[in-house]
């Protein structure tokens, strides 16, 4: 057994819990090498029966080595594949409570709109509840941190990706923050020469390398200012120029569901996430800010 593999039997401390699992397999496979989606997948698939195998049982069930199992493990976020194991036990025990089975079948030219409507709630809560599992609040938390004191804060998106960064913007102006979306590439870039120490730069990008988006995320990051990458690639080439790295989950792409659709809900939530960590941060100057907007608009409201 190589040292590798011995060191998998550590210790489970910083594990990702159990509920994480899955979300992280179906975030990070795209990502590995063949024989490791092997492991992913099939540890994802059948968590009950992979608990009881060892690490050689596992290698030989996926056709990989054994140093494949332990990488992947470590790869999901734990610290060898001792670790591995009692997720994948927790996670059997979870699915064996009673929990309504998951929904697999994509949804065919012919389904019924109810039909439609229960798959696509179903996918949303899922991909709410995977991007909830896999997501840093350490890295969350440091974002709001820089957010909350920045000068102003240039967010970068485009596409389905731009959408959720003009709702970033919006909600931030609505708390007396300077902030601007960004979804035209050479103003983006131009916006970005000016951030400087102090200012915060976020790009959104789900693949991880939309080159709209990593440009002016990369002139800022060069020119001083606090970078943030929301993106379903952790590995991806925005996350080189990032400061913090907010990983975001989305549903299986089918023909009629593209990932545009789950990966925009996932990023909403982040984006979520970030708007109230900074209202309650700022919470004297966003509180009266809210209430003004919300004075300002009312007539409209009342047509």
């Amino acid at each position: 057994m190589t040292q590798e593999v011995k060191e998998s039997f550590g210790s489970a401390s910083g594990s990702t819990p159990p509920a994480a699992l899955a979300a992280k397999v179906r975030t990070l496979a795209p990502s590995m090498t063949r024989s490791m989606q092997r492991v992913a997948e099939t540890v994802a698939a059948d968590p009950a029966g992979c608990a009881a195998l060892t690490v050689t049982g596992l290698a030989e069930r996926t056709g990989t080595s054994e140093a494949t199992v332990v990488r992947t493990a470590r790869i999901l976020g734990y610290p060898g594949y001792r670790d591995l194991r009692l997720a994948l036990a927790g996670l059997a025990a979870q699915q064996q409570s009673g929990r309504a089975p998951a929904l697999t079948t994509d949804i065919a030219v012919d389904d019924p709109i109810a039909d439609v409507v229960a798959k696509l709630a179903y996918d949303e809560q899922q991909t709410l509840a995977d991007t909830a599992a896999a997501l840093d609040t350490v890295q969350l938390g440091a974002a709001v941190t820089a957010l909350a004191a920045a000068r102003r804060t240039d967010i970068y998106g485009v596409g389905a990706s731009g959408l959720v960064a003009q709702d970033l913007a919006q909600k931030l102006l609505r708390i007396g923050l300077i902030a601007h979306a960004h979804s035209d590439p050479h103003l983006a870039v131009t916006n970005a020469v000016q951030l400087k120490a102090g200012d915060v730069a976020i790009a959104i990008t789900h693949s991880g390398s939309t080159g709209d988006v990593i440009e002016p995320l990369r002139v800022a990051f060069e020119h001083g200012a606090t970078t943030v990458a929301i993106t379903g690639r952790p590995d991806g080439a925005v996350t080189q120029y990032a400061d913090h790295i907010l990983t975001t989950s989305t549903a299986r792409e089918s023909e009629l569901r593209p990932a545009a659709m789950s990966s925009r809900t996932s990023q909403l939530l982040v984006v979520d996430c970030l708007f109230i960590g900074v209202a309650q941060r700022t919470y004297e100057q966003a509180a009266p800010a809210l209430s003004a907007s919300y004075e300002a608009l009312a007539h409209r409201h009342r047509r």
